[in-house]
């Protein structure tokens, strides 16, 4: 999964719906994503935003819908926890991400159509993966991983790609439901952290001339959504 980078987003550092390719292992398109919300939600909720991303294929047709509703993000209460429907075709429950509270590690869990439990999700203490790829791991059977697309991506521009290893043989459904696990990871895991990882370096700028702390701080804070 590719994110398609906005130069308004770049340039303006204003949030804007995201947009993202689906590729196969050879790199050829077959699916494309786009996200649905309110500039409110994007502006203000941004990356715990409630969405709707309608997924379709190269003849425009849709095939999935993964719908969001604006929840908690904090490691502090077990209530509320995110979580995030899939629909394949659209219309029909294909299954469930659910987020598995725990104070340090993102966990989440795969449910089916009827919510039972089918996959647990486990990712690092570190999520923003600085310099290599970021595992999270699917109970022996495969993985989804970030993939460290160079400083300026995972930083200032704020952009994902990820990759999705699972059995050929695993249910098509549990497959849908398995990107929709790729976008709340994109969205909670990797976004929160990063937030925080920037927030810090602003925090702990102190010591910078004044030069470098009122024009290079608060645009990176622009950047990524934090100003």
């Amino acid at each position: 999964m590719v994110q398609s980078l906005s130069p308004f987003k770049t340039i303006l550092g204003t949030e804007t719906s995201s947009k993202y390719e689906i590729k196969n292992p050879l790199g050829q398109r077959v699916y494309f994503a786009v996200e649905e919300n309110g500039c409110f939600d994007r502006k203000l909720c941004s990356p715990i935003r409630a969405f709707t991303i309608r997924i379709a294929d190269n003849a425009g047709r849709e095939v999935i819908r993964v719908i969001r509703p604006l929840r908690c993000n904090s490691c502090c209460f077990p209530c509320f926890l995110q979580q995030l429907e899939v629909q394949s075709p659209p219309g029909t429950v294909a299954g469930y991400v659910v987020q598995n509270w725990d104070p340090f590690l993102p966990k989440f869990t795969i449910q089916n159509e009827s919510k039972e439990d089918v996959l647990k999700i486990i990712g690092p203490y570190a999520t923003c993966g600085c310099f290599e790829d970021v595992d999270f791991e699917m109970t022996t059977i495969g993985k989804i991983s970030k993939y460290w697309s160079g400083f300026v991506n995972n930083v200032f521009t704020n952009t994902a790609n990820f990759g999705i290893q699972v059995p050929v043989d695993l249910d098509v459904r549990i497959k849908a439901v398995m990107i929709g696990a790729c976008f709340l990871i994109r969205f909670f895991a990797v976004n929160m952290y990063v937030y925080e990882y920037v927030e810090c370096l602003c925090l702990h700028s102190e010591a910078a001339s004044g030069t470098y702390k009122s024009r290079f701080i608060p645009w990176i804070k622009e950047a990524v959504g934090l100003g």
